[in-house]
């Protein structure tokens, strides 16, 4: 199964389209037992998403290939050794678990500062120990695996791709990290549910982007797909790809999913939807919103 769990709707609200609270801990059971059912074995979680890794640990997830994400290391730490190892076995705690499929680090751009080798050498430690099958970095954009790359090696790399957001392979590093046996998890697929909203009801923010918007709903109508069709079998027919991080609210949302992962998609629609990417960060990487 390609599919993954992301988990930060199951601590935090999250998404530009999503309206209500936090996932309830009912849901969350309905939703993981439906996953587990359908073969999606990965949940994707951090320690910076709220109440998820707790959430998670109360329910149970022993059985799962469980990713998270060690936080920032804090300006002003004096003690790398005892903050990292305090985070993850803290961490351990929340999902009631011994070990982890993988641990990422959520800004390996720190990697770069004086701490970075120390840093990196605490997880290679835990590696070591067996307490972690894999070391992960969780980028924003392949200029950070441009920066980093000649001193830290991950085993895995968590990246966005999307339609719109196509960086990773036009920069050539699905290629690079495939050829040096990285494992490759993409998220932000739906854009945060921005490219599934429709007109009516797309934040005004985002109307400068209305020809874009405009040119992607005519070739939905003219293809007969749903944005979730259209969005989500654009990034499984990427064979780089390994994992494809999917985020739901309900269960009903992700038995849409699910059915549209079993569906066979047409080549040539892909060749033309590459045509939809663009370059501007202010749209394509969320955490510039705040700013629009």
């Amino acid at each position: 199964m390609k599919l993954a769990l992301g988990t930060v709707q199951f601590g935090l609200q999250y998404g530009v389209a999503n309206t209500d609270s936090r996932v309830t801990r009912k849901t969350v059971e309905q939703i993981l037992t439906l996953s587990r059912k359908s073969g999606i074995d990965t949940l994707d979680t951090a320690i910076s998403y709220g109440n998820s890794e707790k959430c998670l640990g109360e329910i149970g997830v022993g059985d799962w290939d469980i990713v998270t994400k060690l936080p920032p290391v804090p300006i002003g730490c004096r003690n790398f050794s005892e903050w990292v190892y305090q985070q993850f076995e803290s961490s351990l705690r929340r999902l009631n678990v011994d070990k982890l499929k993988c641990l990422m680090l959520h800004s390996p751009i720190q990697l770069l500062e004086d701490s970075g080798q120390e840093i990196w050498t605490l997880v290679e430690q835990l590696k070591l120990d067996g307490r972690i099958e894999k070391i992960g970095v969780s980028i924003y954009s392949p200029t950070e695996l441009d920066r980093i790359w000649s001193n830290f090696k991950p085993d895995l790399v968590q990246a966005p791709f999307n339609i719109l957001d196509t960086r990773m392979k036009t920069s050539g590093w699905f290629d690079r990290l495939r050829k040096e046996r990285v494992e490759i998890h993409v998220r932000s697929v739906f854009l945060q549910g921005l490219l599934l909203m429709d007109r009516d009801n797309r934040p005004d923010k985002f109307h400068r982007w209305n020809y874009i918007w405009r040119k992607w709903e005519n070739w939905l109508l003219e293809n007969n797909l749903t944005p979730v069709e259209a969005a989500l079998g654009f990034v499984l027919n990427e064979s780089d790809i390994d994992r494809v991080i999917i985020g739901v609210d309900t269960p009903n949302q992700l038995k849409e999913i699910l059915t549209i992962n079993k569906k066979k998609y047409n080549e040539s629609n892909n060749i033309y939807l590459d045509k939809f990417a663009i370059s501007d960060t202010n749209l394509i990487n969320p955490s510039n919103w705040s700013t629009l």
